[in-house]
């Protein structure tokens, strides 16, 4: 019983440690793609359109067998896709195209923190002394960085920061009002369906803004790193991690999660060519720190 446990253990550790990295590629990848002279509605509704049939195929397996979603999940699928993943996704985007992958990272990682300040601001729930010292230490790391990068590109990289920050927050309004529908439907069916109305979302939006043949004149290597990313940075890391999650835990994955900005930073300098510096190792060494601050609070 033992060796089948610690198999599970290793297991789902190696799954929240790949899917952590895997998510932290996303941000790579559009960088990349953006030498290419691509703008961000036509990347985004590239990276949705090849990851809409993977998350249809999710929400197909997971309805199987269960009871039919009423007009009131319906619309709480709805709203949430188009806040936790579309609108989210669409706001990152555009501040990728201003700040460096290390601080994009950086400010998303701050998302549980923007989760408990919601639950306060709409709930009322009460902020333990650690939260505070947690969010506290991590918005410092994450105010040194951004300083830093400030004193160097100015005003576009402080434009960036509050386009990824907001799409931390319409993040975590999705996280905060989901609670009650990952009940009623199960977690892999609500991602599949709330991911595949934010894809939806993005393909309108492409059409709407752009002529279509926009699409069909970008390069060939948008193409391949807009499949990589819906494949391997968007669809993978959701179930790796949710396989994470049943084997070990929602704790243990998110503390393995923390591997996640610092393989920002190191793909970020050896695939990018982004600095990497004292003021960003220590800037990261305060957004970990800080959140673990944090988490363990949450636990306790």
């Amino acid at each position: 019983m033992k060796k089948h446990s610690d198999q599970g253990l290793a297991a789902g550790l190696a799954l929240a440690f790949f899917g952590a990295i895997a998510f932290s590629g996303k941000a790579i990848i559009v960088k990349l793609a953006y030498r290419h002279g691509v703008d961000a509605v036509t990347l985004l509704m590239l990276r949705m359109l090849f990851a809409l049939p993977i998350f249809a195929l999710m929400a197909w397996w997971a309805s199987r067998g269960q009871a039919p979603l009423t007009r009131g999940d319906w619309i709480g699928v709805a709203g949430l896709g188009f806040s936790g993943y579309y609108l989210s996704s669409f706001l990152d985007f555009v501040g990728l195209q201003y700040v460096t992958a290390s601080l994009e990272r950086l400010i998303l990682y701050l998302n549980p923190t923007m989760v408990m300040l919601l639950g306060w601001l709409l709930y009322r729930r009460k902020i333990r002394t650690l939260h505070a010292v947690g969010m506290a230490v991590s918005y410092c790391g994450v105010l040194l960085v951004l300083g830093r990068e400030l004193s160097f590109e100015g005003r576009q990289v402080a434009w960036g920061a509050f386009l990824v920050f907001a799409s931390t927050i319409t993040y975590a309004l999705y996280l905060v009002y989901s609670g009650e529908l990952v009940l009623r439907l199960g977690s892999l069916r609500l991602v599949g369906l709330a991911t595949s109305v934010a894809c939806v979302c993005c393909v309108a939006q492409f059409l709407l803004l752009r002529p279509l043949d926009a699409a069909l004149t970008v390069a060939p290597a948008v193409i391949w790193l807009s499949v990589l990313n819906a494949v391997l940075c968007t669809a993978l890391p959701v179930l790796m991690v949710m396989m994470a999650i049943e084997r070990i835990g929602p704790a243990l994955a998110a503390q393995t999660g923390m591997v996640g900005p610092l393989s920002t930073i190191i793909m970020g300098a050896l695939i990018l060519d982004e600095p990497f510096t004292a003021w960003i190792a220590a800037g990261t060494a305060l957004v970990i720190a800080g959140i673990y601050v944090f988490s363990r609070a949450g636990r306790a």
